[in-house]
């Protein structure tokens, strides 16, 4: 009986043998015959849209004067009494002339002791720093590249921008050097913080992608011109949303030759001591800087300006409020400083003072800050 089981069961195992084989068999026969597998045919791709051409030749024209700036802070090595670098930050820059100077923001090489620069060509140079404006986030920085290759970024102004232009940012995010993303002019006029607490204002705000990294690099226009240099962005992630700042770069062209022959913006002085916001709010004053107090040998004291003088509790005798230079209105301190960076020490500006209810004009020779 188990002979006949085993008899069986081999005989279901040879009959399932024959059946896969010829299945096998067939399936061969019918793939021997076929064509190997190929790559497929390529589709036409036709011309770049008028855009991407655009975009495409900005990138060629500019990117070549985009750099990768590096930093390091120094330390002794207490064993060896070695000097060591150790690396800081990233950040972007560009090349502003053939004498090898390079733009970036304040806060890129911000508490560094050593800075390098990486041009487009992947050439690193040893920077110099040339003078920075806390006040802007800009610094300029120098390296002995020779003139052949450096190629200084073609320069625009900011002044006639139109909201919705198409811009352009090329820089280094999370390091990834010669990025390149695209967006619009998203906004006008906007106003951020510098690292020193003072506000910048005219600030061109895109939603370029701009992200950490990006820090000092060109914000351009559809010409392939210098409009802006990618400061800040607005980010609860600190990743980029949609929404980056740029110092528009009339400022910078304003500030950047100063920088070069002089190291730092001398800015004039008027010779006094402003009073808070809250200082106007709780003596009921209207928008202007009030005078606390007057530099005995400064420009104010010379034009016969006076300081509100606490006398007792609560009660101030009343001294002079500026409301305007130049006929530009000075709603504040930080307004008031923006407008004097416009002078140079010796020049002559026009006051507008507020006395209690008497305004007047009052003429003031501007003196060098020291």
């Amino acid at each position: 009986m188990r002979s006949a089981h085993r008899f069986t069961l081999l005989s279901l195992l040879f009959i399932l043998f024959i059946v896969l084989a010829a299945s096998l068999g067939t399936l061969l026969a019918k793939t021997a015959g076929t064509t190997p597998a190929q790559p497929r045919a390529i589709a036409p791709r036709g011309e770049l849209t008028a855009d991407e051409r655009n975009t495409v030749e900005i990138f060629a024209l500019t990117s070549p004067s985009v750099a990768h700036i590096t930093t390091a802070r120094q330390a002794l090595n207490l064993f060896t009494l070695n000097v060591l670098e150790i690396p800081q930050g990233t950040g972007s820059g560009f090349v502003w002339d053939e004498a090898g100077h390079v733009v970036t923001n304040f806060h890129v090489i911000q508490g560094a002791d050593a800075a390098r620069v990486t041009l487009a060509d992947q050439s690193t140079w040893r920077a110099k720093l040339v003078g920075v404006y806390p006040d802007r986030d800009l610094a300029v920085l120098r390296i002995d590249a020779p003139p052949e290759r450096l190629r200084p970024i073609p320069i625009g102004e900011s002044k006639g921008l139109k909201v919705g232009q198409k811009v352009l940012a090329i820089g280094n995010p999370f390091g990834l050097d010669q990025s390149l993303t695209t967006g619009v002019v998203s906004a006008l006029n906007r106003e951020i913080e510098s690292v020193t607490g003072r506000t910048i204002r005219g600030v061109i705000q895109t939603d370029a992608a701009i992200n950490p990294g990006n820090s000092g690099g060109p914000l351009l226009d559809s010409a392939g011109r210098l409009i802006g240099v990618n400061t800040a962005i607005y980010s609860p992630s600190g990743a980029s949303a949609g929404i980056g700042f740029a110092i528009p770069v009339d400022e910078v062209n304003r500030i950047v030759p100063r920088l070069i022959r002089e190291g730092r913006i001398r800015r004039p002085v008027l010779g006094i001591a402003a009073a808070s916001p809250a200082f106007n709010k709780a003596l009921g004053l209207p928008p202007g800087v009030a005078i606390l107090r007057v530099d005995p040998d400064g420009p104010a004291a010379r034009a016969g300006l006076k300081p509100f003088v606490p006398v007792t509790e609560g009660s101030v005798v009343v001294g002079d409020l500026i409301v305007a230079i130049d006929g530009t209105p000075t709603p504040d301190l930080d307004t008031l400083l923006d407008a004097l960076e416009r002078y140079r020490p010796g020049d002559t500006v026009t006051l507008d003072v507020l006395r209690g209810t008497e305004r007047r004009q009052v003429a003031v020779t501007l003196d060098s800050s020291s």
